[in-house]
C-alpha cells in the first residue's frame, strides 16, 4: 500500500546564497534572547553574564531580501530588532567550543521582528512568547555569505536606519555570548541540524516602525538588508 499526504505538504523554507544559485534549506530558527548588555538594560534586565535562553520563530516566517515586511494583526507596537545570523552547516550535539565554528556554513543579517505589547503581556502573565515572536513574516533576513569568503568575523558594526535615521547601533564584539559559545550551549538543550538558524540578539534602540516605513540595517564586512512595513 503506498501511502500519501492528505493535501499538498507546505513547501520547504530556503534562503539565497550569495553568490551562488544553490539554496540553503532552513529546518529551524533560534533566537538568542537579550545578548547584548545596553539592550538587556533597556528592556530593564541585569546585564550580567546569565546563562542564555532561547526562543523559536518558524521557517515559513521567513522575509527574503526585497520582500516586504506586513504589519500584523492583534498588535499597536511592533519593534525592530537588528541581528547577525549564524546559518548552521552541520549538526550535532554536545558541540565543543573549539569545534563549534567548523559547524558554521555562514552569516547573514535579520531582523527578529516583535509585537512588543503582546511580549510585555506575556512576561506580566509568566507565560511564552510565541504570539509576540513567532508570527507570519516575523524574521526577514538577507542571503547567506558562506564563511568560506568572509571567514567567522568576531567584530564589526551592526546598525539599523529606519526612514534614513539611525536607530541602532552596536558591535558584534559587545555580544554577551560569542558564535561559538552559543552554538557550544545551544548544543546541550536541542540537536542542531544542518540548515538551523540562529539569530543572535540585538543593541540597543529597539523601537516601533509604522506602516510605510523603510527599515534598511546590516552588519558591516557581511551584508545587509532592505524591508519595506507595509
Amino acid at each position: 500500500m503506498h501511502n500519501e499526504f492528505i493535501f499538498e505538504p507546505a513547501p520547504q523554507s530556503g534562503l539565497e546564497i550569495s553568490g551562488s544559485n544553490k539554496i540553503f534549506p532552513v529546518h529551524r530558527i533560534y533566537c538568542v534572547g537579550r545578548n547584548y548588555a545596553d539592550h538587556a538594560i533597556e528592556m530593564g534586565h541585569d546585564p550580567n553574564r546569565e546563562p542564555p535562553f532561547f526562543f523559536q520563530k518558524n521557517p515559513d516566517s521567513l522575509v527574503k531580501q526585497g520582500q516586504d515586511f506586513p504589519y500584523p494583526s492583534a498588535t499597536n507596537d511592533v519593534h525592530f530588532e537588528m541581528e547577525l545570523v549564524i546559518a548552521i552547516g552541520k549538526g550535532g550535539v554536545d558541540i565543543a567550543a573549539d569545534a563549534a565554528l567548523d559547524h558554521v556554513f555562514g552569516y547573514a543579517v535579520g531582523l527578529d521582528m516583535t509585537r512588543r505589547d503582546l511580549q510585555g503581556e506575556a512576561k506580566k502573565l509568566g507565560r511564552p512568547w510565541e504570539v509576540a515572536k513567532a508570527f507570519e513574516s516575523s524574521a526577514p533576513c538577507s542571503s547567506i555569505v558562506p564563511a568560506s569568503e568572509i571567514g567567522h568575523p568576531a567584530k564589526g558594526a551592526i546598525w539599523l536606519k529606519v526612514n534614513g535615521v539611525e536607530r541602532q547601533r552596536g558591535d558584534l564584539d559587545q555580544m554577551i555570548w560569542k558564535v561559538p559559545e552559543t552554538i557550544t550551549y545551544l548544543s546541550t538543550l536541542f540537536t542542531l541540524k544542518a540548515g538551523d538558524l540562529i539569530f543572535t540578539g540585538t543593541p540597543a534602540g529597539v523601537g516601533a516602525v509604522e506602516r510605510g516605513d523603510q527599515m534598511v540595517g546590516g552588519v558591516d564586512g557581511i551584508a545587509e538588508i532592505t524591508v519595506s512595513v507595509v
